[in-house]
């Protein structure tokens, strides 16, 4: 199962959004067959492992990192191929939390008297398949809040020189990060200060994210570099209901899509967001945003994750900009903690992640 997970994750960022998963054919002992799921509307991990069998499976045992589908999606059901071809024990890591499978897949193998074992390496193989779990189960992306700062916590001097609170290392792993996800956000100030142009640049045969900027009044500049660029199409403006009508058709020239939303504390409502950005399949984004967006994003509870980029470096300046901004918690009953901590290193940079626990409420 542990080589399974490994194949599964092969995967990662030509999926979405579909699962990441994994298979392993295993006959007297030995490995006969592996495959995984490589990229979106392509065969599904058990498809390619029987495919890849190197002799007959007939009596073998399956290793599957999720539980196999029932349903016609973009293939057909792997169970019917399970069935089909004389395995007779399938060993599953998780249970589809897809309300079209959730379970059916075991049942049908089981009535076609094939043994199942379910639960080995299950914390592992949701870890794997957080962003899919999310989306199939709400129909809203999965956001992975990413800052970089300065040990003593800013983002930026006094001045809004930037560049570079983090090193080349870190800011590689980031744009490993824009690969794994489907999306990714800034809001409008990140688009003025900047002119950013949130394309991954690395790897081949990856897909770019969809760009989404937070842009309430429509103040984003024509020649922006996400309106002019190659990748123009792939960009969604969110803007509030009531914004410029012009506006928004010179933008949409450049082939952006420009979406109304009702706002709420006079921006964009983010929920109402996330609602809309799950109905375009966008099923994980990368939020980048600055210090108010990152507070509006975590005070909204659209936050699943944050990653954060620590610089052995100080800047100190009681106006220099911080990774989180906005109100602010009016005592610690209203903190906003994270669980499920890794640290991790990038050359003298440190980075840390963690699921968020609990989000400020209204």
């Amino acid at each position: 199962m542990h080589r399974a997970l490994e194949l599964a994750s092969k995967g990662i960022g030509r999926t979405n959004p579909n699962p990441l998963v994994g298979a392993v054919i295993v006959k007297d002992d030995k490995v006969i067959a592996e495959g995984y799921h490589e990229f979106f509307g392509g065969p599904h991990a058990e498809i390619n492992a029987l495919r890849n069998a190197t002799e007959s499976v007939k009596g073998a045992t399956m290793y599957v990192t999720l539980e196999p589908c029932s349903h016609y999606g973009k293939t057909p059901p792997c169970v019917d191929a399970i069935i089909e071809s004389g395995i007779k024990e399938v060993v599953v890591a998780m249970t589809d939390p897809n309300p079209l499978v959730a379970g059916r897949g075991i049942r049908n193998l089981e009535n076609n008297e094939i043994a199942v074992w379910t639960g080995l390496l299950e914390d592992e193989a949701k870890e794997l398949n957080e962003v899919f779990i999310k989306y199939i189960t709400t129909k809203t992306p999965y956001v992975v809040m990413k800052t970089a700062m300065t040990l003593d916590g800013k983002i930026a001097c006094k001045t809004g020189e930037s560049k570079w609170i983090s090193n080349e290392k870190s800011r590689e792993y980031v744009h490993i990060l824009r690969s794994r996800l489907t999306g990714i956000m800034v809001g409008i100030g990140t688009v003025l200060k900047d002119d950013p142009s949130l394309t991954c640049r690395i790897g081949e045969g990856l897909r770019q994210p969809r760009r989404i900027i937070v842009d309430s009044t429509l103040k984003i500049p024509l020649e922006s570099k996400v309106l002019r660029d190659d990748h123009a199409g792939e960009t969604i403006i969110a803007t509030a209901e009531g914004a410029d009508v012009l506006k928004a058709e010179k933008i949409k020239y450049s082939g952006a899509k420009v979406i109304y939303l009702p706002s709420k504390d006079g921006r964009v409502d983010l929920n109402k967001l996330m609602e809309s950005l799950g109905e375009e399949e966008i099923d994980s984004i990368l939020l980048e945003g600055g210090g108010e967006l990152n507070y509006s994003a975590l005070k909204a509870g659209i936050v699943d994750k944050v990653v954060t980029f620590i610089a052995p470096k100080i800047l100190g300046g009681k106006d220099a900009p911080t990774p989180v901004e906005g109100e602010g918690s009016c005592s610690m009953r209203e903190r906003i903690e994270l669980g499920k901590i890794k640290v991790s290193t990038f050359g003298d940079d440190v980075m840390i992640e963690g699921e968020v626990k609990r989000c400020l409420q209204d």
